[in-house]
């Protein structure tokens, strides 16, 4: 069953919301964070890209980048641009985009529930990724940044939050991209006790988007635990900061592919070759997006086409093989184009589908790029069926949109 706890969120002087509130880390560059922050000295990013502070070029991963996160948050602190609240609480964070609002808790999840698999993973981490945010929490003792996860729907969960959004919230922008953001804080102890009974009988929670800050945070937890000659378990150390959504309310987009090169062959063989496992229809120079599950768009020298999967190069019946990034890699990638790890290879780049499918028109027709794919976006039901069935998805398979923004509220490690 699933643990969360309240606790004492560290967040904006009311007013210095929209100076501290950023993008996350792991969605722009050191010179794309540079430019965002500006001369703007309250931006988030001076603590989560902290290599924006130095001259550009400076390694991201040295120590005295490191050490200016750390010199940064306790400023922040000491000017009162970030406050902490006296008592433990829960908060509600949603997000509009496109005239669709998602609600999700901001809470503490249990790095047990990490380390038992009660939070479900559907990909892989690198390890050069854990460490970089391993350090940051170590140097920062805190969890700046939060997991955003997802849980089954539930109606009791739902009334208490159709209550809770009727209050004047704390927070409410609209950030630069056009996303709404509002954000209430929930002191009722007797609704915070019931929300925490309710995630009790709750099996699982699945990573929607953060899987190496997650990892980050329960490997951290766990030294500082191992540490600890005797400890209980109820250590804020022992916690991380996530905001809990309910699956229902959740939009996955599509998670394209762009590959650099045909491996030798003519545009007229690569397609001679993808109709041994695709039936291949030419739909002309209009933008083509895939309507449905097995069938993806390329486009290729200034055409689209439309892929649709033929009998037996899918099994609808096991949760990865019925992913068509699955197969397109098995088909496509591996075999045709000898790309083997997409971890890796160079030769292939991946965008998330909020840039629109006018954007691998650009990196094709620019020459970048040799071709694209456009994919149909996975469903919520895959992820959760991955997950629970302990697979992993292929690299670049999900996108989450909106992004969580950082910097409305903070988890500190100290009791």
């Amino acid at each position: 069953m699933v643990t969360i706890k309240a606790f004492k969120g560290i967040r904006p002087q009311k007013g210095l919301e929209t100076k501290i509130a950023s993008r996350p880390y792991d969605v722009l560059n050191s010179e794309e964070a540079r430019l965002e922050a500006g001369d703007n000295t309250m931006s988030l990013y001076h603590i989560i890209k902290p290599e924006i502070d130095f001259p550009s070029g400076t390694d991201e991963h040295s120590q005295e980048v490191y050490d200016t996160a750390l010199k940064n948050f306790q400023k922040f602190k000491q000017n009162e641009w970030l406050i902490q609240d006296n008592e433990e609480l829960l908060y509600i964070y949603s997000q509009k985009m496109d005239g669709r609002t998602q609600y999700g808790l901001v809470t503490c999840s249990d790095i047990e529930d990490y380390l038992t698999g009660t939070i479900k993973k559907h990909e892989l981490t690198r390890k050069d990724k854990e460490e970089d945010r391993m350090i940051h929490v170590r140097i920062n003792n805190a969890n700046i940044e939060p997991v955003f996860l997802a849980y089954p729907a539930n109606t009791r969960i739902d009334q208490i939050v159709e209550e809770t959004i009727k209050n004047k919230p704390e927070y409410d922008f609209v950030s630069e991209d056009g996303i709404g953001h509002t954000f209430w804080v929930i002191t009722n102890t007797t609704l915070i006790n019931e929300i925490i009974n309710i995630f009790n009988k709750i099996p699982y929670t699945y990573v929607a988007d953060g899987h190496h800050r997650s990892a980050a945070a329960t490997l951290v937890g766990k030294e500082l635990r191992d540490k600890q000659s005797t400890y209980t378990g109820k250590e804020e150390f022992n916690f991380f900061l996530t905001v809990l959504f309910p699956d229902n309310q959740l939009k996955i987009f599509d998670y394209n592919r762009l590959i650099k090169d045909l491996n030798g062959l003519s545009p007229e063989q690569f397609l001679t070759k993808l109709s041994v496992n695709f039936i291949v229809e030419q739909k002309g120079k209009e933008t083509y997006k895939p309507e449905n599950n097995h069938i993806i768009g390329l486009y290729l020298e200034g055409n689209w086409y439309k892929l649709s999967f033929k009998e037996g190069t899918y099994n609808d019946n096991d949760p990865i093989d019925a992913l068509d990034v699955t197969t397109l890699t098995k088909y496509v990638l591996e075999p045709t184009l000898e790309i083997m790890d997409l971890r890796t290879s160079k030769r292939i780049d991946f965008v998330g589908g909020i840039r629109g499918l006018q954007e691998l028109e650009k990196r094709v027709d620019s020459g970048e790029m040799k071709a694209a794919f456009a994919m149909y976006p996975v469903s919520m039901e895959q992820l959760m069926a991955i997950a629970d069935n302990n697979m992993i998805m292929p690299p670049k398979t999900t996108w989450f949109e909106p992004k969580l923004r950082s910097g409305l509220i903070i988890h500190s490690l100290e009791e």
